[in-house]
């Protein structure tokens, strides 16, 4: 990979857009992306093949997006036939379509966004569930929307295994969230240069700066150019790990970390245990309340986080479907695959939440190392890969839990 992306506004346009595989209709199409991220950035989006699990309301939006952003393929896996509920919050779909596989039914619509984009159904999400690797590995993304913890772990695992970015996301009323494994993925962010010039080191347990340069602007102001690298871990670690350490020692952090977050957890383990979601029954109720107070307890959140209020908003509006909640969600999960394929700015890392009703949106890293990076113990020590450097963690017997946080020295 280059140190830095080529923007369409400074030289040549026409052979910049030449040299990048894009043709002359490819520009007139994509001129305003291609000024904003550059050529480079297009044709890597243009090359993309991307898997999209699921086309409710969310997965309606992600289509959209990427169909309209210009990728190469989108693949469609949504068997589910289409019922009354769909036509309100899925615009691809029209009342004669009832009954139909919902992929089939909103296939053509969503072709005619776009004709330059190849959009097809992937079959069905029990054919899915069989694949291996190798399936996944002939996609740039794969993208699982609004299923469930034990299904998103698998397509997490078949997507991880091909070294393929991944990720999941759901809504529920005015609640969603995004979450990112991207396994390992290198990008470039674009400054201004300043004084002090950026060192070649980790920046944290996941990030780390690889290389630097620096290019003169017509303008006579220097840009540099950083490229970075982040590693993740999958949705089964994820799901587990603890806050940060920067959360957990201040206060003021810990206490502005939302309900939301612990209650995604407790409804990951319903479903888990019950498959299904809760019904709004006083069995139910207690059962996830149960849950989501334990889980806040393992995020050592203040007992204060978890109100009745708020465990008695998100419990009706599971498994509800706001447009508005779903346009935003699939807008920054569609940002966020666009800026992966293009290689530009720091991605999500790792858990995306959205609250409507607070206007909250923070993004928090909940990373444990995943078991190909922590490698045998030697002499009382394992190797911890920080996606730059290898770290000695001094340990007591030679095994570190893969669920364990480990702290840069």
């Amino acid at each position: 990979m280059s140190n830095g992306n080529t923007d369409a506004t400074n030289g040549d346009t026409a052979t910049e857009t030449q040299t990048n595989g894009l043709s002359a209709d490819d520009f007139a199409l994509y001129d305003r992306q291609i000024r904003l991220w550059g050529a480079k950035a297009q044709e890597q989006i243009r090359n993309a093949n991307v898997l999209l699990v699921s086309l409710r309301a969310l997965g309606t939006e992600i289509a959209k997006n990427l169909t309209l952003a210009g990728i190469r393929s989108l693949t469609i896996i949504d068997d589910e036939p289409v019922v009354e509920e769909d036509l309100g919050a899925g615009y691809f779909l029209r009342d004669a379509d009832v009954g139909k596989p919902r992929a089939e039914a909103a296939i053509p619509r969503i072709q005619d966004l776009n004709p330059r984009v190849t959009v097809t159904s992937g079959g069905s999400l029990a054919e899915l569930m069989s694949k291996d690797q190798n399936y996944y590995a002939a996609y740039s993304v794969i993208v699982a929307c609004d299923h469930d913890f034990t299904t998103l772990n698998v397509i997490n695992t078949g997507a991880r295994v091909a070294q393929r970015p991944f990720y999941a996301a759901s809504i529920h009323g005015m609640y969603g969230f995004v979450f990112a494994d991207l396994v390992s993925h290198e990008y470039v962010i674009e400054r201004e240069q300043s004084n002090m010039p950026t060192t070649i080191k980790p920046e944290s347990l996941t990030r780390s700066v690889t290389s630097t340069s620096s290019k003169k602007e017509p303008t006579g102001k220097t840009t540099e150019i950083v490229q970075k690298r982040e590693i993740y871990c999958p949705l089964l670690l994820a799901n587990s790990s603890p806050l940060p350490k920067e959360i957990l020692s201040n206060r003021r952090k810990l206490k502005a970390v939302p309900a939301l977050l612990p209650c995604i957890r407790a409804l990951f383990d319903f479903q888990r245990t019950f498959a299904r979601l809760p019904d709004h029954t006083p069995q139910d109720a207690a059962l996830f309340i149960s849950l989501a107070k334990n889980k806040a307890g393992e995020l050592q959140l203040p007992q204060d986080t978890l109100t009745g209020d708020f465990i008695k908003s998100f419990m009706q509006n599971i498994g509800a479907e706001i447009i508005t909640t779903a346009a935003f969600v699939g807008g920054r999960l569609s940002e966020d695959v666009l800026n992966v394929l293009g290689q530009r700015e720091q991605p999500i890392q790792n858990f995306a939440l959205f609250d409507f009703e607070t206007l909250v949106s923070p993004i928090y890293c909940l990373y444990s190392p995943p078991p190909e990076l922590v490698m045998p113990a030697l002499n009382g020590h394992v190797g911890l890969l920080n996606g730059l450097n290898t770290v000695a963690v001094p340990i007591a017997e030679g095994v570190v839990p893969a669920a364990e946080v480990l702290e840069l020295e």
